[in-house]
């Protein structure tokens, strides 16, 4: 009796990880991951074919690399870029990931329009961020303010806040598309 209770716990959560994707990009080749993501990129953001193969494969070697969801570092660059690599801020932000390249010049070395420099950069300084605060969250704000801006002032919490929002949308969406 309670061997069949756990088989049925056990089968509905599976069943749950199949139907929500939870696990849908850790497991597998490198090669079906990347497709996967590659049509999850193209029905959640209308990303071109051609630009969602081509970033895909790159988004899972990093994310695989520093140990970051590929949805999560989709999320960073479909709302830093709309998956643009040649996006410039008028803060001097550069390519899909919009890093600064003044700021992070001795962490991230090489052209930062390169399209898979950008990725390892902006998937290195997420996990460095994870590592410093603890949480998700927290790196996500610290990706678009820094640790010191994180707290400074009502203005920069509240469009903190907002920013985390819109990438926790974002990964939801394509979370649900895959």
């Amino acid at each position: 009796m309670m061997f069949a209770l756990f088989n049925k716990i056990v089968g509905i959560v599976v069943l749950g990880l199949m139907m929500t994707g939870c696990a849908s990009l850790k497991y597998g080749s490198m090669e079906k991951r990347s497709d996967k993501l590659a049509k999850g990129l193209q029905q959640s953001f209308a990303v071109p074919a051609t630009t969602a193969n081509r970033l895909s494969p790159m988004i899972i070697q990093n994310a695989d690399r520093y140990d970051v969801a590929p949805e999560l570092i989709s999320a960073i660059i479909r709302q830093e870029s709309n998956f643009k690599s040649t996006a410039r801020s008028p803060t001097g932000a550069v390519g899909l990931g919009q890093i600064i390249p003044s700021y992070w010049r001795k962490a991230c070395p090489g052209n930062l329009y390169d399209e898979l420099t950008n990725i390892q950069c902006s998937s290195h300084i997420l996990s460095s961020y994870y590592q410093q605060a603890g949480s998700w969250k927290k790196a996500i704000g610290y990706y678009n303010v820094g640790p010191t801006g994180y707290e400074s002032s009502f203005w920069t919490r509240w469009k903190v806040r907002k920013y985390i929002q819109s990438v926790k949308k974002h990964q939801k969406t394509l979370k649900q598309n895959l």
